[in-house]
């Protein structure tokens, strides 16, 4: 059985944060060769150990798709440090900038430079991805990092935290486990930057308390996030792609469709489209391993409660079971299932679902779609699905949202030139490739005076050659 470390004291928790800090101070620009150090560490501990990490995660959920761990967790992270390592001198260097005409000949120049010591909180959906991918982020923009994971997923958090142990030292990169008590103390922490991934609610008190030391933080958050069918979709291809994005990891995606907008009088059309899909990417469900089990009883049971508000208020609910297989309550295999009939008020509607539930809401045009849309908090992700061009432009900006797949779903969130992040509601900041290493960097400006500067003409005591200065100036504007 695998040991559960008991949470760090308050004690240790501070003298990992002031090691880190001395560590940066004797060390506040690390070389490029260094941070590429760092970056091969992580990836030779991720490439080593993914059997370790899938089956760590799956015994956390009950059961957990090695291939989706495979994708979203293992896969994900080298293919963000494959791309930094490739890109991490051209964005280390310094970037010149046109002067302003009044100050040529000097020169003027953007410097990236490291912030110090950056706190990762992470949260259990993607426990892996989650923490290891703004720390690679950090440590290629030359940063120290202290990483808080959940303690919904302790296996997978003592792993990693034995692992990232092994490959740095403390002051370099550190792994801290512990409950909910652990965290709180671990967000006061003065850092030089705090990145959160969870939910809006916890997000909020994060912010606040982030606030007290004016430490700038990055929230990764949730939301909403609309599929929208438009009438000139290929309602069963759209159908299957949005099952495939729903049901990855059994719902659990912040980014996951959490309801779909379809053409008035299409509902059930698209309902037997979703279930057809269904059966095709998992004929069973109870013992298959493609199919992640809900993470604890906890949320199987909000889950299932937000089922029976739906049904009580009116919903007509529909489970998908494509072996027509018993429930196993202890294995938390919860059945896809869509709700129709659904209206504002029900719980459903209104909360993140984060699980295989997926309610059906007609429209009867496209900017009925997009007034029920944007009468919501700004979504993580907004996914349209047609073949007119002039309708996807029209949703795109007649809708703010983090971040958008058309004719698909998640995949931007794979697109190392994308940034990633929400707005509103879905969170503060973005990050992935370059993003993330501007993220943790201060882009510091540099002005250079030139020899030949001619200043000194607007400088006490001010007089006649002065106002010509000045007036001669205005001109050129």
């Amino acid at each position: 059985m695998t040991h559960i470390a008991s949470p760090a004291p308050d004690a240790d928790l501070q003298a990992r944060f002031q090691a880190q800090r001395r560590a940066f101070a004797a060390d506040s620009f690390p070389d490029a060769a260094t941070r590429r150090d760092r970056l091969e560490r992580i990836k030779r501990l991720v490439e080593e150990n993914e059997q370790r990490f899938a089956s760590a995660i799956c015994a956390d959920f009950g059961n957990r798709s090695r291939h989706e761990t495979m994708i979203a967790e293992t896969f994900f992270v080298l293919a963000g440090i494959s791309h930094t390592r490739r890109h991490l001198a051209g964005w280390m260097k310094k970037r010149r900038v046109g002067t302003s005409f009044h100050s040529l000949p000097g020169r003027s120049w953007i410097l990236p430079q490291p912030l110090g010591v950056v706190g990762v909180v992470s949260p259990w959906n993607y426990p892996l991805q989650l923490a290891l991918a703004p720390a690679v982020a950090a440590l290629a923009a030359g940063n120290r990092v202290m990483i808080k994971p959940s303690e919904i997923t302790p296996r997978l958090s003592q792993l990693l935290a034995e692992l990232v142990g092994a490959a740095f030292r403390p002051d370099e990169c550190t792994v801290l486990t512990g409950d909910a008590e652990l965290g709180k103390a671990f967000v006061r922490l003065p850092f030089d930057h705090l990145f959160f991934t969870g939910s809006t609610a916890v997000g909020r008190q994060v912010a606040l308390a982030a606030a007290a030391n004016l430490t700038p933080v990055t929230l990764e958050l949730g939301g909403k996030s609309p599929a929208i069918v438009d009438d000139s979709a290929d309602l069963a291809d759209s159908a299957h792609k949005i099952a495939a994005g729903k049901l990855f990891n059994a719902g659990q995606t912040c980014i996951a469709p959490d309801y779909v907008l379809v053409p008035a009088g299409k509902q059930q059309a698209f309902a037997d489209a979703y279930a057809q899909a269904v059966g095709e990417l998992y004929p069973t469900l109870e013992r298959n391993p493609d199919y992640t089990s809900i993470v604890n009883g906890r949320h199987h049971a909000r889950l299932q409660t937000l089922i029976d508000d739906a049904r009580a208020a009116g919903a007509r609910v529909i489970e998908v079971n494509p072996g027509g297989e018993p429930q196993e309550p202890a294995a938390r295999r919860m059945r896809p299932h869509l709700l129709l009939q659904v209206d504002s008020a029900m719980a459903v509607m209104r909360e993140e679902i984060f699980g295989p539930l997926l309610p059906v809401v007609p429209y009867d045009t496209a900017a009925q779609a997009l007034a029920f849309v944007n009468e919501r908090p700004r979504p993580l992700a907004l996914y349209w699905f047609g073949r007119e061009r002039s309708r996807a432009e029209q949703v795109l900006r007649a809708t703010i949202s983090g971040g958008v797949t058309i004719n698909d779903v998640l995949l931007h969130i794979a697109q190392e030139n994308l940034p990633f992040g929400g707005v509103g509601d879905s969170g503060i900041g973005a990050y992935h490739g370059e993003w993330g290493f501007r993220l943790f960097s201060k882009e510091k400006p540099v002005f250079e005076q030139s020899r030949l500067a001619r200043t000194a003409m607007l400088r006490p005591p001010f007089g006649a050659k002065a106002s010509s200065v000045v007036k001669a100036l205005k001109r050129l504007l």
